[in-house]
């Protein structure tokens, strides 16, 4: 199989097992914020890799991508803030940790893994009628789990102007590193060398301790989970990055004014199943 050409027979356990470590070791690094198991992990993942011999190498390649990236995200606290420091401190880790498996899969190992197709612009009927689904679902949804859980709270409270505007951008930022980290280029590495579902589970693996960090606790995993699941599934359906970014936005554009009227009732009433 060419470094280019995705899997598609389930790879074998001790493959997986080393995939399994490494993606595993996020739920330590961000969901318990427990940095020596979390590297423990990924280095054990990473040297299960090595051991399997010159055939794994590719494996262990990419799996050092991934790894590279998840302890470059681990440098920094991923809570919500709004300030400049902040911001900057976000921006230079989450682009660290994109380019650095772009550029070396790409200049380095001359491998064309990580793209960000674009697909069919004219979406097909599944497509619209997906779109709509999700984005009625997250409108009836969010506000409860956001405003029930108290998990609104993990965001600041935006009142002025520019701050709302920061909201807004940092939001939206984040929903668009999301799409190019976990799937464009984490699934992307994956697929390479196990099957969809493994693929797909891996990655989510690693999306939903990243959102727990971020701010989606409490039982937020119960949507963060079989989003993340999706996201893949839909991605890999649609060959579309275009497509999971714009159905990512539209979540985060909705997650925008739901954090607003949780802190501030007045503001964005509009959702008619909000405990407010």
């Amino acid at each position: 199989m060419s470094a280019d050409t995705p899997a598609d027979a389930p790879a074998a356990l001790p493959c997986f097992l080393a995939a399994a470590l490494v993606c595993g070791s996020a739920i330590a690094l961000y969901g318990f914020q427990e940095q020596l198991v979390g590297g423990s992990l990924l280095g054990a993942g990473l040297l299960v890799a090595a051991l399997l011999g010159p055939s794994a190498w590719p494996l262990l390649r990419h799996l050092a991508l991934i790894g590279a990236s998840l302890i470059v995200i681990g440098l920094v606290p991923l809570k919500a803030e709004l300030s400049n420091e902040a911001i900057l401190r976000f921006a230079v880790v989450l682009s660290l940790a994109v380019l650095i498996p772009l550029v070396v899969s790409r200049h380095v190992l001359l491998e064309d893994v990580i793209r960000f197709p674009v697909g069919n612009t004219r979406w097909t009927r599944f497509e619209w009628s997906y779109l709509a689904v999700v984005v009625t679902l997250g409108y009836l949804v969010l506000p409860v789990y956001f405003i029930s859980s108290g998990a609104y709270q993990n965001w600041p409270t935006v009142t002025e102007p520019d701050e709302i505007i920061r909201l807004f951008v940092g939001v939206n930022a984040v929903g668009l590193w999301d799409e190019v980290f976990f799937i464009c280029t984490v699934f992307a590495l994956l697929r390479q060398h196990f099957s969809f579902w493994q693929a797909n589970a891996l990655q989510a693996t690693v999306f939903v301790s990243f959102l727990w960090e971020l701010g989606y606790q409490a039982w937020g995993p119960f949507l963060t989970i079989p989003f993340a699941l999706l996201q893949g599934y839909i991605f890999y359906r649609t060959k579309s990055f275009l497509y999971v970014l714009v159905v990512h936005l539209s979540f985060d554009i909705m997650i925008w004014m739901i954090l607003i009227h949780a802190h501030t009732p007045q503001w964005f009433d509009i959702f008619v199943t909000s405990p407010r």
